[in-house]
């Protein structure tokens, strides 16, 4: 494989324990090179979360290889797999995870807490980030006063906040309305833009999926296209 933000070999995932196994993915290959836009489209129960778990090494393959910058994550231990997450991926869930005593700024602050920032550097720039989500003004407010929206601007804040090389984003405008979709948008292409970073949105709208430079449609597993723009 050639050298890649992270590139999957054979990758089959099975989850067991139900009635029968359920095979989530069937013998994926795929290589995203450093600084691609991607966008991961198919049907609800394709793979694209799976996916999207192997990706960011929160998940290991049942079958196949993982490998980041050419580096077969099998042979890395948990904690050497915890401090690549940390240090090189940006990750916005479906659900938010903040934590539920911390402010907004707060919330942002976290990945840079992990990596030693001092909490000036901290502070400044999780209001640098809520300032470019347009929710600056909600800096002190705990997770229960904000929106939906809200709250999804603050979790796309806290990604982005260690700068990474790999952003992974499960429908990132899924509780956004259209002008609020266009500012996060954005934003997250600003950061592809100025830092290089890569980045895989998963979605299930057209239009967000439009703005992609790469586009993978999965169903039953499987990637059945792998088109490019241009």
């Amino acid at each position: 494989m050639s050298r890649a933000t992270v590139a999957l070999a054979g990758v089959t995932k099975r989850y067991d324990g139900h009635a029968a196994p359920v095979l989530a993915l069937r013998g994926v290959d795929l290589t995203i090179e450093a600084g691609e836009y991607l966008s991961i489209e198919g049907p609800s129960g394709c793979g694209k979360t799976t996916l999207l778990n192997l990706l960011g090494l929160l998940d290991v393959p049942t079958d196949g290889e993982v490998r980041w910058d050419g580096r077969p994550i099998a042979a890395a231990t948990e904690r050497e797999r915890a401090r690549l997450r940390l240090q090189g991926i940006g990750f916005i869930f479906q659900r938010f995870y903040l934590l539920p005593t911390l402010t907004a700024a707060e919330n942002v602050e976290l990945p840079l807490r992990a990596v030693g920032r001092p909490k000036v550097e901290r502070r400044t720039r999780a209001l640098e980030l809520l300032e470019a989500m347009g929710i600056r003004a909600r800096a002190d407010a705990l997770p229960h006063q904000l929106s939906g929206g809200e709250e999804q601007r603050v979790a796309i804040a806290r990604a982005l906040a260690n700068e990474p090389r790999l952003l992974l984003a499960d429908e990132p405008t899924g509780e956004l309305d259209r002008a609020s979709s266009e500012v996060v948008l954005d934003r997250l292409e600003v950061a592809h833009r100025r830092a290089g970073t890569t980045l895989v949105l998963v979605t299930h709208n057209p239009q967000v999926a439009a703005r992609a430079h790469r586009h993978l449609l999965l169903e039953d597993g499987r990637i059945v296209s792998d088109r490019r723009d241009g």
